[in-house]
């Protein structure tokens, strides 16, 4: 049971149901299907006494571990307090999973519902018109996500880490201020490997869970003894931060032409494209977030020092 490989209904057409659900005496009527994974699906629903619209996320569990899982991510949203990661309006657990009589269990998690959908669907319209989003507009945006990304790494009493941050698990809100979505793969950031099954667990679960063409170097070839940090999710920023900019993440065509993304990812080789309309700052930015070795690569606090002088330094142009 994951969040990993969601398909996204881009088509608003009639879903066609008048399926209504009760979660702990809230009635919500479904409007139509927003996205299916695996396990779980995202409902657009419509509370209705207010007529207010939210994502509906249900999770189907075939097992305890599955439950636990499922409602480690609850557990977890609730430990980060930032405007830039969204919240968890309500949840009910309905049924008790068990393997051994086949039975499952269902969770309903009532989330906000972002209209505008996720920057990866506005960069795939910009990338129709070959539009580019302007070098400031990039930075803002980016520098929102990384305030997300510290309230994450911050949390108390031990820090997370998102382990799958990409375009589509970033929602734009009215104000076009990006929020940072599916918590399902968040995890307890620091981890000292002692040995080769845990190396093999964490490499398991890492392929389960994070997105490959965002997934840093350290997790497609864990080592046996070693220590895993936060700076997982720096990789996967300067992954996207260069989608934002070239509408792609760097390893996005290899994937595409079906070759080894992890390959491609351990041979730590970046290619900028030599013609764009971006300065050499922002270049400098992704290239410091995709530093091979995880402990040269910075915290998130470095990492927004830079957009901060980047963004006064462009302040300065203007």
């Amino acid at each position: 049971m994951n969040s990993f490989g969601w398909t996204l209904i881009m088509k608003r057409g009639c879903f066609c149901s008048k399926e209504t659900l009760n979660i702990n005496s809230t009635r919500y009527v479904v409007r139509e299907r927003l996205a299916q994974g695996g396990f779980s699906l995202i409902d657009l629903v419509e509370n209705n006494i207010t007529r207010k619209l939210y994502a509906l996320k249900r999770i189907t569990c075939h097992s305890l571990d599955d439950q636990n899982i499922a409602l480690r991510e609850i557990e977890n949203c609730q430990r980060i307090d930032s405007e830039h990661v969204i919240k968890v309006l309500d949840f009910e657990l309905k049924g008790s999973a068990d393997i051994v009589i086949n039975a499952v269990s269902h969770l309903y998690i009532v989330l906000p519902y972002y209209k505008h959908g996720s920057l990866a669907d506005h960069l795939t319209m910009r990338a129709k018109k070959r539009d580019h989003m302007p070098e400031a507009q990039i930075m803002q945006i980016f520098l929102g996500i990384c305030e997300g990304v510290r309230a994450i790494h911050d949390a108390k009493p031990v820090p997370l880490a998102h382990r799958d941050l990409k375009t589509a698990n970033i929602c734009l809100n009215d104000s076009f201020e990006p929020i940072i979505v599916d918590l399902g793969s968040m995890t307890e950031a620091r981890l000292q490997i002692c040995g080769q099954t845990q190396a093999q667990r964490l490499q398991d679960e890492a392929e389960e869970r994070s997105s490959i063409v965002y997934r840093a170097p350290e997790l497609f070839s864990v080592k046996s003894y070693c220590t895993i940090d936060e700076r997982t999710d720096i990789w996967s920023l300067g992954c996207l931060l260069y989608a934002m900019c070239f509408f792609h993440c760097p390893f996005d065509p290899i994937y595409e032409k079906g070759d080894s993304v992890a390959l491609a990812v351990l041979s730590g080789n970046i290619n900028i494209p030599d013609e764009n309309i971006y300065s050499q700052d922002i270049h400098d930015l992704i290239r410091y977030m995709l530093r091979m070795d995880p402990m040269e690569r910075p915290f998130i606090y470095s990492v927004i020092e830079k957009c901060h002088d980047l963004i006064q330094k462009l302040d300065g142009r203007v």
